[in-house]
C-alpha cells in the first residue's frame, strides 16, 4: 500500500463522533482518500448536513452498510456500536485492512468477552488474528497485521503510563486504584437522558462502579506486562466537558523505585515517541493541554504516603483515545509515516 499514492478508505458508522473525527483528520491526510462513508439512520444524506464543521470537505454522501460498494476501498475504519461489528468485520473481504473502534476484538478471551458484554462473540475465529493495537507499546504486530483493534479511551490513559513501569518491575502490580474522569463525546452521540445538559453540567458523578467494560481491558494489558493476572481498582467519572480524560492513578513502589525513577523509565521508554511527553517534576498535565491532538501527557508525583506514588495520564479521548490512535494504526498498516493527519498541535485555551 505504502508504494500507492493513495489508500481509499471506507468508514462505516460515519456519522457519530469517531466517525466524524475521522474525517475531520483525514481530511488532511496526504495519503488517504475517503470513498465511503456509511450511516444507516442518515443514509442519503450529506455528512455536512449532520456536521456542519466538516462541509468544507469533499466527501461521498452516507450510504446503508448493505449498499456499500467495497470494489474501490483498501482499508476500513469500523466506529460501529458494541455488540454489531464482529459479524460486519466478519463478511467483509479479506483483503480489507480494519482497524475497528468498537470494543468487539479487544478482548483475546472469548469467553471473557461473553461475561462482560453479555453475549457469545460472533467471530471467534476472527478474534485470533485482531492485534490490540496500542501502538507505542504493539508497533511491530500493529504493522504486520489486517485486523486491528482499536484501544478504549480509559485503557490507552492507563496503559500507556503504567506498562513500562510494570514491566521494569517499580510499581507493585496487585495495588493499582485508578481514578478515571472523561468528558461526555465518551458515551457517543445517540441521545440518552443521562447524557442531556441539565443532568451533566454543574457536576460530576461517578458510573460503571466496579463493572466498568473497560477494565478486563486494563487488567490484560497490565496482565501481560506483569506475567500474571492482574486486578485493578477502576473508576469512571462522568465531568461536563465535550472532551478529555484525566486518569490519575495511585501505586505502590517496588523494587526499591523513587517516583523520579519512574519518571525517567517513561522518559526513556518513550524517547522517540512523536505523541507521547513525559512532564517535568512537579508539573501536572490537564485536559486542555491536549485538546484536538492525539498527544498523552504523563506526570509523575510522589505521594505524601512513603513509597507511594501517583501517575496521571491525560489524552483527548476522540482523538488519542478513539480516532487519532485508529489514523496512527492505519499508517503502520500502511507503511507510512506514523505520524501522518495527525501533526495538529493541541487546541488551547
Amino acid at each position: 500500500m505504502a508504494g500507492t499514492n493513495k489508500i481509499r478508505v471506507g468508514i462505516l458508522g460515519a456519522s457519530g463522533y469517531t466517525g466524524a473525527e475521522l474525517v475531520r483528520l483525514l481530511a488532511r491526510h496526504p495519503h488517504a482518500e475517503l470513498r465511503l462513508l456509511t450511516a444507516d439512520r442518515q443514509a442519503g444524506r450529506k455528512l455536512a448536513e449532520v456536521f456542519p464543521h466538516l462541509s468544507g470537505v469533499a466527501l461521498p454522501d452516507l450510504v446503508k452498510i448493505e449498499d456499500a460498494d467495497w470494489t474501490g476501498i483498501d482499508f476500513i475504519f469500523c466506529c460501529l456500536p458494541h455488540g454489531t461489528t464482529q459479524q460486519v468485520v466478519a463478511a467483509l473481504p479479506r483483503r480489507l485492512k480494519v482497524v475497528d473502534l468498537s470494543a468487539d476484538f479487544r478482548l483475546a478471551d472469548p469467553a471473557l468477552y461473553a461475561q462482560w458484554y453479555g453475549h457469545e462473540h460472533q467471530a471467534v475465529e476472527l478474534q485470533k488474528e485482531a492485534v490490540y493495537g496500542l501502538t507505542e507499546l504493539n508497533r511491530a504486530a500493529v504493522k504486520a497485521a489486517r485486523l486491528v483493534a482499536n484501544p478504549g479511551c480509559y485503557p490507552t490513559s492507563v496503559q500507556l503510563p503504567l506498562i513500562p513501569l510494570i514491566e521494569a518491575g517499580e510499581v507493585a502490580a496487585d495495588d493499582i486504584v485508578i481514578d478515571a474522569k472523561s468528558g461526555v463525546s465518551g458515551a457517543g452521540r445517540d441521545a440518552k437522558q443521562q447524557n442531556l445538559y441539565t443532568e451533566v453540567s454543574e457536576g460530576i458523578h461517578a458510573y460503571g462502579v466496579a463493572r466498568h467494560r473497560h477494565a478486563p481491558e486494563i487488567e490484560q494489558g497490565l496482565g501481560a506486562a506483569a506475567g500474571k493476572a492482574v486486578i485493578v481498582s477502576f473508576t469512571p467519572h462522568l465531568v461536563p466537558m465535550s472532551r478529555g480524560i484525566l486518569s490519575s492513578i495511585y501505586l505502590k513502589l517496588a523494587g526499591g523505585a523513587s517516583a523520579e525513577d519512574l519518571r525517567d523509565t517513561l522518559k526513556q521508554r518513550y524517547a522517540d515517541e512523536p505523541f507521547v511527553r513525559i512532564l517535568a517534576s512537579g508539573q501536572a498535565p490537564a485536559t486542555r493541554d491536549v485538546r484536538g491532538s492525539n498527544h498523552c501527557l504523563i506526570g509523575v508525583f510522589a505521594d505524601r504516603v512513603p513509597g507511594r506514588a501517583i501517575v496521571l495520564g491525560v489524552i483527548d479521548n476522540l482523538v488519542k483515545g478513539a480516532s487519532g490512535q485508529a489514523v496512527q494504526n492505519m499508517n503502520l498498516m500502511a507503511g507510512f509515516a506514523e505520524t501522518l493527519g495527525l501533526e495538529q498541535q493541541p487546541l488551547f485555551p
